[in-house]
C-alpha cells in the first residue's frame, strides 16, 4: 500500500482524531488528509510532477509534517535537509538530489519557489496519487556524512509504510497514542514516529527543537503516552532539576536508538517513567530495524533478537568479508542484516562506490559489531572502525563507558583510542562529570569493577564540559579522535 492510499485509509477510519498538534494548532486526521490534497496540488502547480522530488531545509514544524503527506498524496518524495548541515552541504544535497522545488523557513514563513505555505493551501484539493506502486519511491533521507559528502539513501512507499507498521508493533504503541515528534523528520526515527502514528490513529506531537524543559511540559499537557529518543534525550530529562515538578505519569512507552543506553541511564529511565514497555530499537537509515529488545530493564543495553522485518548474521570483522564468512558461537562479528526486509533500501543515490562498500551478496554490511549471549540475544559491541586494538587486545570502547558511566559522579562518557608508540593504541576517556571528580578516583572505580578487566581502563582521563553529538544526538567519536595528540 503506499502512503498516499495510507492515508485515505486514516481519514476515513477515524476521520476526528487528532493527528497533528504544534502551538495550539490541532488537526484531525480528516483535516490532514484535505489539506494533504490541497498542498499536492499547489505543488503540482509549482511544476512538482508524480515521481519528482520535493526538498525541505525546515526544522520540525507542523508545515513539515504536512509538506511531506503532500508530496506522497502527490506522488512526489520527500527530501527533507538538515538545517544544521554547513551551507555547502545543504546545497550539495540539495543538487545530488535533483529537487524541483526546495522549501525553507525564514522566522514563522515557510516558502516554496517564492509561494507562502498558506498560499499553496488555498488551492482546490488534488485527487492522490492512489494508484501508485508501493515500491516506487517515497522519501530521501541524506545519511549524516561522518566521512565525505552525505549519501542519499531512497526509500518506497512500501519500505517506511512497513518500518511504521513494525515499529507500532514492536514498541508496543496502542491505538491513541501521542508520541513527541521531536526527533528530527530528516532522520529517519523521527520520520518513523511520524508515520507510525498514523496506523495507530496516534497523535504526532510537534516539537520544533529539543528543549529539555519544553519536552516536559509537552509530555503534561499533551499527556503523551510514547518516547522515541536518543539517549542522550533521555539523559537531559531525568538530570533536569525541575523535572519533579511535572506529571510524566502518562508515559507508557520509552523507546531509544541511535546509541547503546547505559544501565545507570536505564535504571534511572525506568525509575523516572515506570514504562509498561522499554525498547532498544537498533536500526539505520539504510535498514530500518535490524533487531528489538523490548525490555531493557532484565538486560540494559541489550539489542535483543532480529526484528519481524530482518534476519540477522554475525561475519568476520574484515573488509573482505562476505556473508557467508560466519564467526564462531561466542565471537565478535560485524553484523549484516539481509536486503529482503521490507524495511530495506535498494542502494544509495548515484553513489556505486558505496554500494560496493555496503552491500554484498544481498546483504547489507552495517559495519557494527556484535556478539550473541548465552541466551541468544545480540550485544552491540562498537563499530568496527572504534575498536581500539591496544598491546594486541581488542577493547571495545562500550563496555568501559558502561562501567564509567555507573560512577554517581559521571554524567555522560566516551572512550577512543589514541595511538601510542608502545600499545599502538592507549584508551583515553572524554568524562563529563560533576565537579570535584578526579581521574584517581576514575581509575580506582575501574579497578574495583568486576566485569572490565584491567588491562582494558582508560590510560588518560579528559575532563569536559560537553561531548559532542549529530543533530539526532549520536555521539561523534569521530571528532574526538581527531583532538586527541599522538
Amino acid at each position: 500500500m503506499n502512503l498516499a492510499l495510507s492515508l485515505l485509509y486514516a481519514a476515513e477510519r477515524h476521520p476526528e482524531r487528532e493527528a497533528l498538534a504544534d502551538h495550539g494548532l490541532r488537526l484531525s486526521y480528516a483535516e490532514l488528509r484535505e489539506r494533504a490534497a490541497r498542498l499536492a496540488r499547489g505543488l503540482s502547480e509549482l511544476g512538482v510532477q508524480r515521481g519528482g522530488r520535493v526538498a525541505a531545509v525546515l526544522d520540525n514544524r507542523r508545515e513539515t509534517a504536512e509538506l511531506a503527506w503532500a508530496c506522497w498524496w502527490l506522488g512526489a518524495s520527500f527530501v527533507p535537509i538538515s538545517y544544521r548541515l554547513a551551507d555547502a552541504d545543504v546545497e550539495y544535497c540539495i543538487g545530488d538530489s535533483g529537487a524541483s522545488v526546495v522549501a525553507r523557513a525564514s522566522e514563522a514563513v515557510v516558502t516554496l519557489a517564492g509561494a507562502s505555505f498558506d498560499e499553496l493551501l488555498g488551492a482546490d484539493e488534488h485527487p492522490g496519487a492512489l494508484d501508485l506502486d508501493e515500491r516506487e519511491e517515497a522519501i530521501v533521507l541524506y545519511t549524516s556524512g561522518t566521512t565525505g559528502r552525505p549519501k542519499g539513501v531512497p526509500r518506497s512507499h512500501r519500505a517506511d509504510r512497513a518500518g511504521a507498521l513494525s515499529q507500532a508493533l514492536q514498541h508496543g504503541y496502542r491505538f491513541g497514542d501521542r508520541t513527541l515528534g521531536v526527533m528530527p523528520l530528516y532522520h529517519t526515527m523521527g520520520m518513523h514516529s511520524l508515520l507510525a502514528m498514523h496506523v495507530v490513529g496516534g497523535c504526532f506531537v510537534v516539537q520544533a527543537r529539543w528543549h529539555a524543559e519544553e519536552a516536559l511540559r509537552l509530555i503534561e499537557e499533551e499527556r503523551l503516552t510514547s518516547l522515541y529518543l536518543a539517549p542522550t534525550l533521555f539523559h537531559d530529562l531525568v538530570s533536569h532539576p525541575r523535572r519533579e515538578e511535572h506529571d510524566l505519569s502518562s508515559v507508557d512507552s520509552v523507546c531509544y536508538a541511535g546509541a547503546a543506553m547505559t544501565g545507570a541511564l536505564v535504571g534511572r529511565c525506568a525509575a523516572v517513567f515506570h514504562p509498561r514497555v522499554f525498547v532498544n530499537h537498533y536500526g539505520s537509515t539504510e535498514v530500518y530495524t535490524f533487531s528489538v529488545h523490548r525490555d531493557q530493564r532484565a538486560k540494559p543495553g541489550c539489542a535483543g533478537r532480529a526484528s519481524i522485518n530482518a534476519r540477522l548474521r554475525l561475519v568476520r570483522p574484515e573488509a573482505d568479508a562476505g556473508p557467508g564468512d560466519l564467526v564462531a558461537p561466542g565471537e565478535d562479528g560485524q553484523i549484516v542484516c539481509h536486503l529482503g526486509s521490507d524495511e530495506a533500501f535498494e542502494g544509495y543515490w548515484q553513489r556505486p562506490d558505496a554500494d560496493a562498500k555496503a552491500i554484498r551478496e544481498g546483504w547489507y554490511l552495517t559495519g557494527d559489531l556484535g556478539r550473541l549471549d548465552a541466551e541468544g540475544d545480540l550485544w552491540i559491541v562498537g563499530r568496527v572502525d572504534d575498536m581500539i586494538v591496544s598491546g594486541g587486545e581488542n577493547i571495545h570502547p562500550l563496555e568501559i563507558e558502561d562501567v564509567l558511566s555507573r560512577h554517581p559522579l559521571v554524567q555522560e562518557v566516551a572512550v577512543v583510542g589514541s595511538p601510542d608508540e608502545r600499545w599502538g593504541q592507549r584508551v583515553v576517556a572524554y568524562v563529563v562529570a560533576a565537579e570535584g571528580l578526579t581521574a584517581g578516583e576514575l581509575d580506582a572505580h575501574c579497578l574495583a569493577s568486576e566485569t572490565l578487566a584491567r588491562f582494558k581502563r582508560p590510560r588518560e582521563y579528559r575532563f569536559v564540559s560537553e561531548l559532542p553529538k549529530s543533530p539526532a544526538g549520536k555521539l561523534l567519536r569521530r571528532v574526538l579522535r581527531q583532538e586527541v595528540p599522538a
